[in-house]
């Protein structure tokens, strides 16, 4: 067999990679993102809850990483639900992500309840190293058409 190898993605399922700045700016652009990949197939995953979801490992992403090294964006479209990714240089793990939180979160603080809404909204989340950092993912089911808002 000769010629290039050409691999297919099945029909089943899209994924989306996107470059953002390591800045600010890049929070609203990835939420506009997930939510026009979400809308654009008329995929059954919560949008309001994946667009919070990754607003939050964005903004940790420009907020605990340093340098000017983009932030990667990967929106994953499957027949059971969605999978959002962030990549960021750092390979150091995010905090408290995958383990409970030791005690209830200061209510005077700003911060601190990122990874919290992403463990209690997800129904999986987690992280694994990459070459060039990290990566810090979640996962949403699928709702089905009857439980969607209009």
């Amino acid at each position: 067999m000769n010629g290039p190898i050409v691999q297919e993605r099945p029909a089943s399922s899209a994924s989306w990679r996107v470059a953002l700045p390591h800045s600010a700016a890049a929070v609203p652009v990835a939420r506009a993102l997930v939510r026009t990949a979400l809308a654009e197939l008329e995929h059954g995953a919560d949008s309001d809850t994946a667009e919070l979801l990754t607003a939050e490992l964005v903004a940790n992403a420009v907020e605990h990483t340093t340098g000017d090294a983009p932030i990667e964006l990967v929106v994953e479209l499957l027949p059971s639900g969605c999978r959002v990714e962030v990549h960021d240089p750092d390979p150091a793990p995010p905090g408290d992500l995958t383990t409970p939180h030791r005690g209830a979160p200061d209510p005077w603080q700003e911060h601190g309840r990122g990874l919290l809404l992403i463990r209690a909204l997800s129904s999986s989340c987690g992280h694994r190293a990459t070459d060039s950092g990290k990566a810090v993912w979640f996962r949403l089911p699928s709702v089905p058409p009857q439980r969607r808002a209009v």
